[in-house]
């Protein structure tokens, strides 16, 4: 999560074998009541019911949005919505490159519920996420006003700035370098649109699991890399070498991996899947709120199911590498060598192909 290029928009194909969205909860607080008929909305027509392309565009835009606020002079209202609201100025920032895919139909989804347009990213990507294999169960604050002004640009990291860079303007809205690593574990289902603009790679996943919320995305970051995508333009700006062939790469990650100021924290969320899911919610709840006076929001986290269970309790060595190749960074604990191994050949992970909602003519997809 970061950029246009740094989160690099995941577009995660339906023909993943996802689970059906489970039985949802009901509303024991009055003031929840209308929020769980929006949450049905969310998962019969934005998301289909699925962990698809659309959830990880909602955590996507969840961050371009909030991270518009500082804790030291004016830079915007944090959580807010004016991603939407404003979307003729911020849209135009080169880091948010991509976004208007998800607020194009957004925001009539918004106006025809008649939510703001900051619960309706925040509340959306609970919602989402729900739907994954893996992921935590987010908290659910509603009733954010809407935003008053846009955010400034510049206020979004880019893959290809200093690290020192990047944790300065994290600094600024009131993240650690390890608050930034758990809220990177976005990446465990996102794919790339932007950095490497050819066509062949539209889609290009960053690890082996794209349609997944593991740990994999961190494993595979820290192996040691052979060569850009086969079909791409690379070197990009941004982008780096990835060791498997179709896996794409941002070179902030890889920096991130090896960074004495985050390795440690990387290198825990790839071997502790369920840590890393706990990290993100905590991470989350606090971006969720940037911005917000919470004695004002109600609290409907009730209404959030119960995500489906990782399909692997623990992160494993893709076909075709190995302990060999784990490059390490973090001084203070060896990455052991009981992870498993994948038997046979790398084969090539193909690109995740874009959702589409023919059966929902109100907010089908614009191409």
């Amino acid at each position: 999560m970061i950029a246009a290029p740094l989160v690099a928009l995941a577009l995660a194909g339906i023909a993943a074998a996802v689970p059906a969205a489970p039985p949802q909860p009901t509303a024991t607080n009055p003031q929840c009541s209308f929020w769980q008929g929006v949450r049905d909305r969310f998962i019969n027509e934005i998301f289909l019911g699925v962990c698809a392309q659309d959830v990880h565009s909602m955590v996507r835009i969840s961050f371009h949005d909030a991270i518009g606020f500082s804790l030291h002079s004016d830079k915007g209202g944090g959580a807010d919505g004016s991603m939407i609201k404003f979307q003729d100025v911020e849209l135009k920032f080169p880091a948010n490159e991509g976004v208007d895919f998800i607020v194009s139909f957004l925001q009539p989804f918004a106006d025809d519920v008649g939510i703001s347009y900051g619960d309706a990213i925040m509340f959306g990507t609970a919602v989402g996420m729900s739907l994954c294999p893996g992921a935590p169960r987010l908290p659910a604050f509603v009733g954010r006003p809407d935003a008053t002004r846009p955010a400034p640009d510049k206020t979004v990291p880019e893959p290809q700035d200093e690290l020192s860079t990047i944790f300065a303007r994290m600094a600024d809205a009131g993240f650690s370098p390890t608050e930034l690593v758990h809220l990177l574990a976005s990446h465990s289902m996102a794919s790339q649109a932007g950095v490497d603009p050819s066509p062949p790679l539209l889609g290009a996943p960053f690890d082996s699991t794209p349609f997944d919320f593991d740990s994999q995305v961190f494993l595979e970051v820290m192996l040691r890399a052979n060569s850009f995508p086969a079909g791409g333009s690379g070197a990009n700006l941004g982008e780096d070498m990835s060791p498997l062939p179709g896996e794409f790469r941002l070179l902030s990650d890889r920096l991130f991996a090896r960074d004495s100021r985050t390795s440690c924290a990387w290198q825990e969320n790839a071997l502790n899947q369920t840590a890393m899911a706990s990290n993100f919610a905590a991470a989350f709840k606090k971006l969720s709120l940037l911005g917000q006076d919470v004695s004002k929001l109600t609290d409907c986290s009730e209404l959030i199911g119960t995500p489906p269970p990782a399909k692997n309790a623990q992160a494993f060595f893709p076909a075709g590498t190995s302990h060999d190749l784990i490059e390490q960074a973090c001084a203070t604990q060896l990455f052991p060598t009981t992870l498993s191994t994948v038997a046979g050949r790398a084969t090539p992970i193909p690109v995740v192909q874009l959702q589409d909602c023919p059966t929902c003519p109100t907010f089908k997809r614009r191409v």
